[in-house]
């Protein structure tokens, strides 16, 4: 199971009521956040799932309103009592990126590993997820992500129990490994069923629509995804500035065969991103318009499911009437 929830929506500048665009990400316990621009740990405190799981940081690429944040997570997440290393993963260019946001952070409870991935790359984060990168098309590198988290094959209980294998062998066998009782050798294979499928999430931000990003995604229960702009007309505009129109980022959506779409990354133009909803569904209707403290759920027997905030704080506006 996957739980998925928006800190932020917005692109390039934080607004009242709208923070920078962000995600969070939690499996079995362990917290990965997706981009951290200015006012994400802010975000963060609003929604309440803490800071001192946060075991990695996923950044889409080098551009402030995705990594201003940095320093002052690194902090809060220290005084929130982390020991264990925390991981940031980035495209080209983010350990020079971290290397200089650290120097107002340099002093840490716990080790911070940067690791740069090149388009392709696999890698096991916490949380039992499997990470997959691909290139996105922008002014820099960027990078989209896949997150996976398997389900493991069912276990025959009742033809275990037929078989005589002893109750201490049976989580042996769901490792993988043969077991041996009474003489005799018993092996995964009489008891553990077909691959089951997991559940899969995909973030897209910050690029045009390309193949290597339509492939990366294929098949995601949920597809975070940019919507920076909402008419149409600005189409020509998205392609200028390497980004996508609601209707575009619906479109890549339908042709990846997603379960559902969240938009985000709103242009700091669209007063209301609700007002151009129909510019998206009418391209693929499973769509949400992303806020603020939207929370997701990825189960491996039900999918994907909206669920009400975990915790709900004072609003995004109210935080932003009432700043200095």
């Amino acid at each position: 199971m996957i739980d998925v929830i928006l800190l932020g929506t917005g692109a390039m500048t934080p607004l009242p009521g709208r923070w920078l665009s962000s995600a969070l990400i939690r499996s079995e316990g362990s917290l990965v956040l997706l981009d951290c621009g200015e006012g994400t740990q802010v975000a963060m405190r609003e929604r309440g799932w803490g800071f001192r799981r946060l075991n990695a940081l996923c950044l889409s690429h080098m551009h402030a309103d995705h990594v201003a944040g940095v320093p002052g997570l690194l902090h809060t997440v220290a005084n929130a009592g982390k020991t264990s290393p925390l991981t940031i993963y980035g495209p080209a260019g983010t350990k020079k990126v971290i290397e200089g946001l650290r120097t107002i952070a340099s002093i840490l409870p716990y080790e911070v590993i940067v690791r740069e991935l090149e388009p392709g790359d696999e890698v096991d984060g916490p949380g039992a997820l499997r990470i997959r990168v691909a290139a996105g098309e922008h002014r820099v590198p960027v990078h989209g992500y896949r997150f996976e988290r398997s389900r493991a094959p069912k276990f025959d209980v009742e033809g275990a129990r037929a078989l005589g294998i002893p109750l201490e062998g049976w989580a042996t066998l769901q490792r993988g490994e043969d077991v041996e009782a009474g003489g005799r050798v018993f092996r995964p294979s009489m008891v553990i069923g077909e691959q089951r499928p997991g559940v899969a999430l995909g973030f897209a931000t910050d690029t045009r629509p390309t193949d290597a990003l339509r492939e990366l995604v294929s098949g995601v229960d949920l597809l975070i995804a940019e919507g920076t702009y909402g008419d149409d007309d600005h189409r020509d505009k998205a392609i200028t500035h390497r980004h996508m129109t609601f209707r575009e980022s619906a479109r890549f959506a339908a042709e990846a065969n997603a379960g559902h779409l969240w938009l985000t990354h709103f242009s700091s133009s669209i007063r209301d991103p609700e007002d151009w909803r129909s510019n998206a569904t009418e391209a693929f209707p499973q769509v949400t318009i992303g806020r603020a403290g939207l929370e997701g759920r990825l189960s491996f027997d039900t999918g994907y499911e909206e669920i009400p905030p975990s915790k709900v704080l004072a609003s995004e506006n109210a935080h932003a009437e009432h700043s200095p």
